[in-house]
């Protein structure tokens, strides 16, 4: 049964569904999003609230808001809620609702978006409660059919017992009575230590359908007289389509036809995909580049190491003492510059959605992170209201961030208008996917510290010049014109925040935003920030004559959470010990996402410039592990993301266009290049962080430290294919 039913594609059997009536529960909590309504579910079975739905077969069908794009949310959620629910988890499947009923039920499911490796820490608390207030409400109606105290009742995966009668049924049995009761005002939740399911490292609910090619992602979306487009948008960021010769290409095979899309893009409307590519190749445009065409990686990186210069004005995201009074009265001074680059999220599927528009409905199919903000883009290229509207979510091929933007939505939802009763699937070619990403943001760093007569650090500075993603995506995040999250994991405070005692202390940004959009890219700041700073780290503790892994621990005793996992990875590679010959160790540490994490790589290097990663090690604390296996496979994947970005990735930008359009320009690391992968959870209890993307920050400074100890050589630019560096 463990599997995920995805939502229908064929719209008259959805509104069909819809209609149709059926026994069972569905029940969930709604708090803090509104009061629950009463309706029914799908296949007609009476709903108590959105979270679960139980079946007169006893299939339990548990709602995720959450997208899933391989990184396990969909099964870590419903772990949680059938933790509280106490159902067999071998009956349990899942289901998506859409943003359009959620919002047409006062966000009865809340939050929709998928980032920030927030998926499970922001919702685990309501989503338990949901689960937690079915179970109360079927054992409720299991003693009213026996007429008995619910207290004296119990419960095991799905079997409502009272022990005094014998007798015993099971949910779906009850269902029907249960969906007719008042939801109890307040639950309480299970003690962590009385879990079952939460802990468990359990299959995933998605593994068979994905393995076996059932799984339904965007690209895969077919609809009855559905036709596919294809799309070019104006190569320069910032440019507009000037005009194009649709008579060129209106004769050739299977063409319907050429549309414009918004002020910047042209569409080719064909009866496959292929005939719509070839066709558009075939077009002529004409774009109006503008000024932004001047602009080049060289403009950019002078433009920055303009920002590191102390009199150009910045925001202050750290700051204790006067690090610069400090510095310049120390005893001994160290000064670096770091630099990282544009990175894509070269996401597996290409952007793409399928669209249906009416005069009196708009329906879109798509992948998305962000539920509500692809239905929000709806209504607005539609132009029609709420009701009339929404969003059928599938399976991501990847998304890594580049999926909560919306702009391939809204090009969908364009292109249908000009094609009314006719669904369309807009699919990005590669090409179009590489040169029109949201690029990781473009920074450099100048880092000072300053050391007394004893070697001790007393003070550092670290100044940041680059680009804002919140200037770009959420202006009104901004802080008094400060981005607050450009300083992940070097933060006074927070789910990001410094993990070292200084006593002089100033970190600040100088923002800089090129005309080439920013994202959040999967680890976002802390990933160069971690860079920066661990890489840094290993550079002052050299020039102090100290351990690495010593002098860290020197800043970190009023930081026992940095500590611990910096300990635990130390304690796992073994760096007390000696390495194998011709191997080199190194090691980093960041706070990310509200978890604590450290990596340490071993490595070796061949004549200087050809690197074997043997072993990467992480530890983590994020407070709670749900699926232990889920865990381990985040650490990995994100060690695959970060080693890829340290050796292959980067944007190069010339006449304000980015370079890299394909897979032979933009590579990403081989089976054969992973090395072997070990983790350490140290979960402490108390908070919920996140696992998908803190570990990504630590896998590049490991590496690189690791090189220095090999070969004495700072790298302080990435991706080392710029320094002619590869894997051996």
């Amino acid at each position: 049964m463990n599997k995920h039913v995805s939502p229908k594609m064929n719209r008259r059997a959805f509104v069909i569904g819809t209609a149709a009536v059926g026994a069972g529960l569905a029940i969930g909590l709604d708090l803090p999003f509104g009061g629950p309504a009463v309706v029914r579910a799908a296949d007609g079975s009476p709903e108590i609230g959105a979270w679960v739905v139980v079946r007169p077969d006893d299939t339990v069908v548990i709602r995720i808001a959450r997208s899933e794009m391989g990184q396990g949310s969909l099964t870590g959620l419903a772990q949680l809620v059938a933790e509280e629910l106490e159902c067999d988890w071998s009956k349990v499947t899942t289901e998506y609702p859409t943003p359009g009923q959620s919002v047409a039920r006062k966000r009865v499911w809340g939050d929709f978006s998928t980032g920030g490796s927030r998926g499970i820490r922001s919702s685990q608390d309501y989503v338990r409660k949901g689960g937690a207030t079915a179970r109360v409400m079927l054992i409720e109606a299991a003693a009213n059919e026996w007429k008995v105290p619910a207290s004296e009742c119990t419960v095991a995966r799905g079997v409502i017992t009272h022990k005094a009668s014998g007798r015993s049924t099971t949910y779906g049995k009850v269902a029907e009575a249960a969906a007719k009761l008042t939801p109890p005002a307040d639950v309480k939740l299970k003690d962590p230590k009385d879990w079952t399911i939460i802990g468990k490292g359990l299959l995933r609910l998605d593994t068979a359908d994905k393995t076996t090619g059932a799984m339904t992602y965007g690209i895969d979306v077919k609809l009855p007289g559905m036709l596919n487009a294809a799309i070019k948008d104006c190569p320069v960021f910032g440019g507009k389509l000037k005009s194009y010769d649709e008579a060129k290409v209106a004769g050739m095979k299977g063409v319907k036809k050429v549309v414009k899309v918004g002020d910047t893009a042209v569409a080719v409307v064909a009866d496959t995909w292929w005939h719509a590519k070839t066709a558009l190749e075939a077009l002529p445009i004409v774009w109006d580049e503008g000024d932004n065409a001047k602009v080049s990686s060289e403009s950019i990186a002078k433009w920055l190491a303009e920002g590191l210069d102390n009199d150009q004005p910045a925001y202050v995201g750290n700051k204790n003492g006067d690090a610069k009074a400090a510095i310049a009265g120390a005893a001994k001074k160290v000064e670096a510059v770091y630099s990282y680059p544009y990175q894509n999220h070269a996401t597996m599927e290409p952007m793409n959605a399928t669209a249906l528009y009416t005069a009196d409905k708009c329906e879109v199919w798509c992948g998305t992170q962000n539920g509500e903000a692809a239905f929000a883009a709806v209504l607005e290229a539609s132009g029609l209201p709420a009701e009339k509207c929404d969003v059928h979510k599938v399976m991501l091929g990847g998304g890594f961030g580049r999926r909560g933007q919306t702009d391939y939505v809204r090009q969908a939802v364009m292109i249908a208008k000009q094609m009314p009763g006719t669904p369309v699937k807009l699919l990005w070619s590669r090409e179009e996917d590489m040169a029109h990403g949201r690029y990781h943001p473009i920074t450099q760093c100048k880092m000072t510290g300053a050391f007394d007569a004893n070697n001790n650090l007393v003070a550092l500075h670290y100044r940041l010049s680059g680009q804002s993603i919140l200037f770009s995506l959420r202006p009104e995040a901004l802080q008094n014109g400060m981005d607050p999250a450009a300083f992940q994991g070097v933060a006074q405070s927070g789910e990001a925040a410094f993990g070292y005692s200084v006593p002089n202390l100033l970190v600040e940004h100088a923002m800089r935003n090129p005309h080439v959009p920013p994202g959040f890219w999967r680890g976002v700041n802390v990933n160069h920030n971690a860079i920066y700073m661990e890489c840094f780290m290993d550079e002052l503790a050299h020039a102090a004559g100290q351990d690495p892994l010593e002098f860290r621990r020197k800043l970190m005793g009023n930081h026992p959470k940095h500590l611990a996992v910096l300990n635990a990875v130390a304690e796992k590679i073994g760096w007390s010990t000696p390495a194998p010959q011709g191997v080199y160790r190194g090691i980093a540490q960041v706070m990310g996402y509200g978890s604590y994490v450290a990596g340490a790589a071993e490595i070796s290097v061949t004549d200087g410039s050809k690197i074997k990663v043997h072993r990467i090690v992480a530890s983590t604390d994020p407070g709670y592990v749900v699926n232990p296996a889920q865990v381990e496979r985040q650490i990995a994947g994100s060690f695959v993301y970060g080693l890829s970005a340290l050796f292959y990735g980067g944007c190069t930008v010339k006449d304000g266009k980015i370079e890299q359009t394909n897979f032979d320009t933009y590579n990403s690391m081989r089976i054969n290049e992973m090395p072997k992968v070990e983790s350490v959870m140290v979960p402490s209890g108390g908070f919920w962080g996140g696992v998908g993307e803190p570990t990504i920050g630590v896998a590049a400074p490991a590496v690189l430290n690791a090189y220095f100890a090999a070969t004495g050589k700072r790298i302080r630019s990435v991706p080392l294919r710029d320094q002619n560096i590869t894997f051996a």
